[in-house]
């Protein structure tokens, strides 16, 4: 759980960072602590609802309410663009999922 939660992170705040401060949405500091914050939130959850029976259906249903939260979060932070909030959410959680599958 501890590597997954490194490489999300990894992945994910660089990506929500760039795409929070390059579309104006927050500053660099609030943008980083933003990044980890919802993923700090969402990913212990995740892997609570993984680990029983980590098959692809439980993967989707993680990732997809581990988005939604991601985006609700930033959201209620930001209060602005939400429908481009919820992109930059999908964008970020559709990355890290991609190279955790890829990184084994």
């Amino acid at each position: 759980m501890l590597r997954a939660l490194l490489l999300t992170l990894a992945v994910e705040v660089p990506l929500y960072t760039a795409a929070l401060v390059a579309l104006r949405l927050a500053t660099l500091r609030r943008a980083v602590l933003l990044g980890a914050v919802v993923n700090l939130v969402t990913h212990p959850a995740l892997w609570l609802f993984l680990a029983p029976h980590p098959d692809a259906l439980r993967l989707w249903t993680a990732e997809g309410l581990a988005t939604g939260i991601e985006a609700l979060i930033l959201i209620k932070a930001i209060n602005r663009d939400k429908a481009l909030l919820a992109v930059v959410a999908v964008g970020a959680n559709a990355s890290s999922l991609l190279i955790g599958l890829i990184a084994g």
